[in-house]
């Protein structure tokens, strides 16, 4: 579902114009947000239709892949547990525990007694579900390779590190509730 709702993003010459009625708007960087969100969004789009395509959301590719890079990185199958997967993931463990449970079902993971403390469990990929992602895996990589061929290597570079600076500062945000109004502006409490 996209993020930003918008089909037609605004001129600069309007971000201007409402900066003048909001001075907290910074034209430039609300420009780059508005882009960000909508490159995004269509970046989404993309690989959200091929993986529809297999019947799978990008919830539960999220949980294959981490299955199976975990699997990759240590030479052999290693499960993880539902808290490692949301942190793999970037989900609460309530999401975990739905999109396991789908995957589950599908027969794509396995869920096994922990094997150092019996009251976790641990969940791993089946055969089946490594197979689903050896099937998905080509044309989601040419996917991507396709949606990033406007840009060079060098483009590219540039691109990865300046979209890490946004992530960093993202991470960093103290709070993400809004900021209070000053107390002249705050409503009477009746």
């Amino acid at each position: 579902m996209p993020l930003l709702m918008l089909k037609d993003l605004p001129r600069y010459e309007c971000l201007l114009e409402a900066a003048r009625e909001f001075p907290d708007l910074d034209p430039s960087a609300t420009e780059v947000v508005l882009h960000l969100l909508r490159s995004g969004d269509d970046a989404f789009r993309v690989i959200d239709f091929h993986l529809a395509q297999h019947d799978i959301s990008q919830g539960r590719f999220g949980v294959l892949m981490a299955l199976w890079t975990s699997c990759r990185r240590e030479g052999g199958h290693v499960p993880l547990t539902p808290a490692e997967l949301a942190e793999h993931t970037g989900v609460t463990r309530a999401t975990i525990t739905g999109l396991v449970d789908t995957l589950e079902r599908s027969g794509l993971v396995t869920r096994k007694p922990h094997t150092d403390d019996r009251r976790m469990m641990s969940v791993g990929l089946t055969s089946k579900g490594d197979k689903l992602l050896r099937k998905i895996l080509p044309a989601h990589f040419r996917r991507m390779a396709w949606l990033m061929s406007p840009l060079n290597e060098q483009e590219r570079k540039t691109l990865v590190r300046l979209l890490t600076k946004v992530t960093q500062r993202a991470t960093e945000s103290p709070s993400l509730t809004p900021t209070p109004r000053p107390a002249a502006e705050v409503p009477p409490p009746f």
